[in-house]
């Protein structure tokens, strides 16, 4: 199995407290993906997250053909992190560590993504051509809406200071 790694983080000018319930509020996600993906929530979601959470999505991640994709909420640590992992959908395996780190200015949302593919090898040839290229783009623009949404907030903070985005191979 190949274990692939997404990292990324965005500086928001906003309080720990609103960081908190826009992204522990599981309805919020359709916002933040990108609309040719018609991404829904099949199963009642409540406002907030908490752990053992179980949400069925239908989403089109590559082209028309929709796709059912059932996360876990499987950890959260109340105004600092969650992790979500799935449990059915096109992935052998996801995990996404979703981190709020209070900083000057804001908050700094971090993002930390372990995922592999089916197929064995043919997996990382998938992944490099298609899945990781897919990944990427979910998450720049995430950013970029994130930061229309909240950015007017403070207009000096630092939007784009430290921010980073890296895919690559993860350690077995």
């Amino acid at each position: 199995m190949s274990l692939h790694r997404f990292e990324t983080s965005q500086r928001l000018p906003m309080s720990l407290d609103e960081a908190w319930s826009f992204f522990s509020d599981p309805r919020n996600l359709a916002h933040i993906t990108p609309p040719e993906m018609r991404f829904e929530i099949v199963t009642p979601a409540p406002s907030r997250i908490y752990a053992g959470l179980i949400v069925a999505y239908r989403v089109r991640p590559l082209g028309p053909l929709p796709v059912t994709w059932v996360t876990e909420i499987t950890h959260v640590r109340k105004g600092s992190y969650f992790v979500d992992e799935q449990r059915v959908g096109p992935y052998r395996l996801w995990h996404h560590e979703h981190r709020l780190v209070p900083v000057a200015g804001g908050v700094e949302v971090r993002d930390v993504v372990h995922y592999a593919l089916p197929l064995g090898p043919l997996g990382s040839l998938v992944n490099r051509l298609l899945v990781g290229p897919r990944v990427r783009a979910i998450f720049a623009y995430r950013r970029r809406v994130l930061s229309e949404r909240f950015h007017a907030r403070v207009a000096d903070a630092p939007a784009a200071a430290g921010d980073r985005a890296a895919a690559a191979p993860a350690s077995p």
